[in-house]
């Protein structure tokens, strides 16, 4: 038996994680360490992110979810917050294509009301563009904080209770997890974060509440597809009973 509890729709590869989540920290350091501006850093980043895409694909898990820019980074610096954006754009200008032809699903999660009119409209063109593959599920959280999601949750319920379209006794965990960002997903199984901070920062608040965390020195720019294989590999040994005993998990 795995080292989770069984469930009939459980169809992973054995012990590979099905949702992984990555706090990708550690771009400007990555700079300041090379006396370059942080922005380079940033660009850096993003060969780290195509080689991360690639491997969790290749490694079969079905979901990863990268946190890219949180509702706190509004608070950085004018140039490097436009900085950012126009880098999301060009990124997103460039990537579509190949994400496409290799079937990976592309979603975002956030305050995308947030964002500049181009770059929504930028997201929008590619979640319509790849919302029928059938491969990795790839979500990018951009102007997201977990405060953020539980909140616009919670304020979606309360305007159905007040239009008569829920009763409040209606409401329990799977109905409150349904207006989350990541609705209709699993929640992810395995949680990194690179750069060296051991804190989960305001990320999927709610959905991190079972998920087995790995925290890597590694500064982003740097994250190494041996880097990922050791996470899995520190997941493989974990025994996640989900409140359950030992026994109930078939562990001796």
């Amino acid at each position: 038996m795995s080292n989770k509890v069984a469930t009939k729709n459980d169809q992973r590869p054995n012990g590979v994680p099905r949702h992984v989540a990555v706090i990708m920290d550690g771009n400007g350091r990555w700079a300041k360490l090379r006396s370059l501006p942080r922005h380079a850093g940033h660009r850096s980043g993003v060969q780290a992110v195509r080689n991360t895409v690639e491997h969790a694909a290749k490694c079969g898990i079905s979901v990863l979810t990268l946190f890219a820019f949180s509702s706190e980074n509004w608070r950085r610096p004018q140039d490097e917050v436009g900085r950012l954006m126009k880098l999301f754009l060009e990124a997103l200008q460039r990537e579509v294509d190949e994400l496409h032809r290799n079937r990976v699903r592309l979603r975002f999660i956030g305050a995308r009301q947030q964002l500049n009119e181009g770059l929504i409209d930028k997201i929008h063109a590619a979640e319509l563009r790849t919302q029928a593959n059938d491969g990795l599920t790839l979500n990018i959280a951009v102007a997201y904080g977990g405060r953020w999601d539980i909140v616009e949750a919670a304020r979606k319920l309360a305007e159905k209770v007040a239009s008569k379209k829920m009763s409040v006794s209606d409401l329990n965990e799977d109905v409150f997890a349904s207006h989350l960002a990541l609705a209709g997903l699993p929640d992810p199984d395995l949680l990194i974060r690179t750069g060296g901070e051991q804190r989960i920062s305001n990320f999927l608040l709610w959905n991190l509440a079972y998920s087995e965390l790995w925290f890597c020195d590694s500064l982003w720019p740097d994250f190494s597809t041996a880097d990922f294989d050791e996470a899995l590999s520190h997941f493989a040994h974990r025994q996640r009973r989900y409140g359950h005993t030992d026994d109930q998990v078939g562990v001796a």
